[in-house]
């Protein structure tokens, strides 16, 4: 697993992200295939905020599932 900078585990944190959720989580590998522009667009994203593309990659999809998650308090409308 590469390292994620401390900045970075900090906004983690911060967005609700447990520390120990970030540090013990099971992981899988999943492989996608993506457009070399996309893989271009990540790398810089990644440069700029010096982490590693994979770090990256994951959380803007944790960032993203967290936001697709219905609040626990919230009723579904009827």
């Amino acid at each position: 697993m590469k390292k994620v900078t401390s900045e970075l585990f900090d906004q983690m944190v911060d967005e609700g992200e447990g520390h120990d959720k970030v540090l013990t989580s099971a992981t899988k590998t999943v492989t996608i295939d993506l457009p070399t522009w996309m893989i271009a667009e990540l790398d810089r994203e990644a440069r700029r905020l010096n982490v590693a593309r994979k770090a990256l990659i994951n959380v803007w999809i944790a960032d993203r599932l967290r936001a697709n998650k219905p609040a626990k308090n919230s009723q579904d409308a009827v």
